[in-house]
């Protein structure tokens, strides 16, 4: 049987997902990342990844570090998987370079935390 991926795991998979996004946007912009399908769609898949690493959070840690919504995090996480027809590309930049960054520095705490 496998072993369940805990919570410090989960919090890594999402900080590497926002550091590849990060490390994206310093060198390109949106209008770039459209010219490329494969590169835009690899931005969602990573705001995605950010998503349902937080979904698969346990509910007991998410309950006792509630300084992020976590929910809004997950519910963009919805949002990309099931309305993908839907995206809005400035939308997805905008969350990307104001909400990820925003996010980094709580996540890269709450890991600081676990160690």
């Amino acid at each position: 049987m496998r072993e369940e991926v805990r919570d410090i795991e989960r919090l890594r998979h999402i900080l590497d997902a926002a550091n590849v996004l990060a490390n994206y946007t310093l060198h390109h912009t949106l209008e770039e990342a459209q010219t490329d399908p494969v590169v835009y769609f690899g931005l969602v898949k990573h705001v995605e990844i950010i998503g349902e690493a937080v979904y698969k959070l346990t509910q007991q840690y998410r309950a006792s570090h509630n300084d992020l919504n976590w929910g809004d995090i997950e519910r963009m996480r919805h949002v990309l998987v099931h309305g993908y027809y839907k995206i809005r590309p400035s939308q997805l930049w905008e969350t990307i370079t104001s909400d990820i960054p925003q996010l980094k520095p709580i996540i890269e705490r709450l890991i600081a935390e676990y160690e």
